[in-house]
C-alpha cells in the first residue's frame, strides 16, 4: 500500500507507535493532532524532545533519571540518610515520590533477577546497592519490589546479601487494598493479605 503521507511524518508515526501504551492507530492519531496544533504542540514538544535528549542523565549514586548527577533527590540534604528505598524502575521512584511516601533515598535496581530472560545479579545495580548499605548512616533498607514471582525472587536474593551487615530490611505491605471488597480481589491479593494479617 502506498504512503499516505511523507516520509517525515511516516518517521514520526513510526517512532510514537513504539512507545509503550501507542500502537500505530493511536501515534497516527497523535501526529494529526500535533501537526494541527503545530506552533502550540508539535513545536514545543520537538524542542522538550531535544533538551531532554541532551541534557537527561542516569544518577551515579542511586540510578533515577534527571537532568543533573546526583541527581535532585540524592542532592536534597533534607532527606533521611538512614533510609533507603528500593525500587525496580525508575516509574517506581516517581510513583513514591508523588505519593510523598518516603522520606529518605533511594535505589534503582533496573530490572528484576528472571532466569527466564537471563538476567542476574550482575546484570542489576545490587552490588552497588550492598555498597550504599554498609554507609555507617544507613540503618533500614525498604523493598519496594512488584508483587511478582520475579521482584520477589529479587527481594529474597538483597536480603540474603544484606544478612549480617546490622541494616534492617523491610518489605512493602501486600494486601488489600483501602477501599478494595475482597469479592473483587484476585487469589493473590488475598492470600498475601492473610499471611500479612496482624494484631488490632
Amino acid at each position: 500500500m502506498a504512503s499516505l503521507t511523507g516520509p517525515e511524518i511516516e518517521r514520526l508515526i513510526d517512532l510514537l507507535a513504539k512507545l509503550p501504551g501507542l500502537g500505530p492507530r493511536s501515534a497516527r492519531r497523535a501526529v494529526l493532532h500535533l501537526i494541527k496544533k503545530k506552533e502550540a504542540l508539535l513545536v514545543p514538544l520537538a524542542r522538550a524532545i531535544a533538551d531532554a535528549a541532551e541534557k537527561a542523565a542516569v544518577c551515579s549514586v542511586c540510578g533515577n533519571v534527571d537532568t543533573r548527577d546526583p541527581c535532585s533527590v540524592c542532592a536534597d540534604e533534607r532527606r533521611d540518610p538512614s533510609t533507603i528505598c528500593v525500587i525496580e524502575e525508575v516509574g517506581d521512584l516517581w510513583a513514591l515520590e508523588r505519593a510523598g511516601a518516603h522520606k529518605g533515598y533511594y535505589h534503582v535496581l533496573g530490572g528484576t533477577l528472571s532466569a527466564l530472560d537471563g538476567v542476574g545479579p550482575d546484570d542489576l545495580t545490587i552490588g552497588k546497592l550492598i555498597e550504599r548499605a554498609q554507609d555507617a548512616r544507613v540503618t533500614e533498607v525498604i523493598l519496594a519490589m512488584n508483587a511478582t514471582v520475579d521482584g520477589q525472587a529479587t527481594a529474597h536474593y538483597i536480603v540474603e546479601q544484606l544478612e549480617g551487615s546490622g541494616v534492617s530490611v523491610f518489605r512493602l505491605a501486600h494486601g488489600v487494598p483501602v477501599g478494595g471488597e475482597l469479592d473483587y480481589l484476585d487469589d493473590g491479593t488475598l492470600s498475601a493479605a492473610m499471611r500479612a494479617k496482624r494484631p488490632v
